[in-house]
């Protein structure tokens, strides 16, 4: 799978304007260059006292710790040293690339901290090779994983005071890289920035694990076969604001979130910025855990969702279903499949929520209620009890990289 990942954004046409003699289809430095873990320097910030946990509650993504990572790329000298520094603004000039054609691209991923005190970063490696694809996508720089997971681990420990304890609790971290050429033009990046911040976070939604309602929209399109869904750039998320202020207003402050779909047949994509589960009997009788699939290139290679489907690979009746498949499915057979009796569970999975079970589908103008009502169902509660046990160190697993 993550030869997948790696690849997964390489296959897309990229058609860029020619720029200071760099041709549009070539890298300005080549995938074997990085920079150098071992080069990072630290320089302390005046430490801040963190927040109690409760003072986290509504405030996902908005409270920043003491510290934060920076690393310089430009086309003649390649990476720069790695550097720790006190958190504070950027130093960007107002004709920066990124600011005009949003050539920018990010991760997210959490630091848990466990009973035993120890924090742990959960699949990292995927995250490293999910945000190289992403930089190919835009014509950016690479890096290697392990160097850029040091970094991380570096950042974390000048902030472990900040990672909190208990479970939906954690240090939310938001790797970075954007364009800084001061040039008003389409062209590959000559000049970059790779930095992240880190932000103490509790549950998501305010309601924990709750269940949420959806809107199915069939109008707006997240994303398509042959454009950049797969990837985390900037671009993507922009328009999807107000599909979602749409939503809810079309169902009475009712739907939280969109779920997309594509093409006639109303094809199941994602839902919000989550990849979508639906657990349902099949007509012949047997219990499927079903995700649509990467073949497309319009669906994000979520962490969660590779966890999700290795979980269920492993070990499918511990995760209450008796196959997991990655396939193309549509809001009709899901709509089908509520009025036959046969849908049982539908959640998104990302890095933010987790796991985010949904009990309602506004879709055509009519309400698909999903059968597990204020609460979330089995398999959805079993998948996050085995996240969260390796997140948090309950389960001990290669997943959980000690920092």
């Amino acid at each position: 799978m993550l030869a997948r990942l790696r690849s997964g954004a390489r296959g897309a046409i990229d058609h860029v304007a020619r720029r200071s003699g760099v041709a549009a289809t070539t890298r300005g430095v080549s995938a074997a260059a990085t920079f150098d873990s071992s080069k990072l320097t630290t320089t302390a910030a005046s430490p801040t006292v963190p927040p109690p946990n409760e003072a986290l509650v509504g405030k996902f993504g908005k409270i920043f710790t003491d510290h934060m990572l920076v690393i310089d790329w430009d086309a003649q000298d390649g990476w720069g040293a790695p550097a720790v520094v006190p958190y504070g603004n950027l130093d960007l000039s107002p004709a920066a690339m990124t600011l005009h054609y949003a050539l920018q691209c990010f991760e997210g991923m959490k630091a848990y901290r466990g009973a035993d005190g120890a924090i742990r970063l959960f699949r990292p490696d995927l995250n490293a090779a999910r945000m190289n694809s992403s930089l190919t996508r835009l014509q950016m720089p690479n890096f290697e994983a392990s160097h850029f997971v040091e970094c991380l681990k570096a950042l974390v420990k000048a902030d472990a005071a900040w990672v909190p304890e208990g479970d939906g609790h954690a240090a939310y971290l938001r790797p970075t890289a954007i364009a800084t050429d001061p040039f008003l033009g389409v062209g590959v990046p000559q000049r970059a920035k790779l930095f992240c911040i880190m932000s103490p976070v509790g549950p998501y939604y305010a309601g924990g694990f709750d269940p949420i309602a959806v809107f199915a929209d069939a109008q707006n399109v997240r994303a398509w076969p042959g454009g950049s869904g797969n990837t985390k750039i900037g671009g993507n998320y922009a328009p999807t604001i107000k599909p979602a202020q749409d939503a809810s207003k079309a169902t009475a402050g009712k739907a939280q979130q969109v779920l997309y779909l594509f093409g006639d047949d109303h094809r199941v994509t994602e839902v919000g910025a989550m990849n979508v589960f639906v657990v349902w009997k099949t007509r012949e009788g047997s219990v499927e855990l079903v995700t649509a699939p990467l073949d497309y290139g319009d669906i994000l290679p979520g962490v969660t969702r590779r966890s999700v489907l290795d979980l269920a690979a492993a070990d499918p009746a511990g995760v209450g279903v008796d196959a997991a498949a990655e396939r193309a499915f549509t809001m009709p057979e899901v709509r089908d499949a509520a009025n036959e009796g046969r849908l049982l569970e539908v959640f998104g999975a990302g890095t933010a929520a987790v796991i985010c079970p949904v009990n309602e589908i506004f879709y055509e103008g009519a309400s698909v209620n999903v059968p597990t009502g204020a609460g979330a169902g089995p398999v959805a509660s079993s998948l996050w009890k085995k996240l969260s046990d390796i997140q948090y160190g309950r389960t001990a697993s290669d997943w959980a990289v000690a920092v």
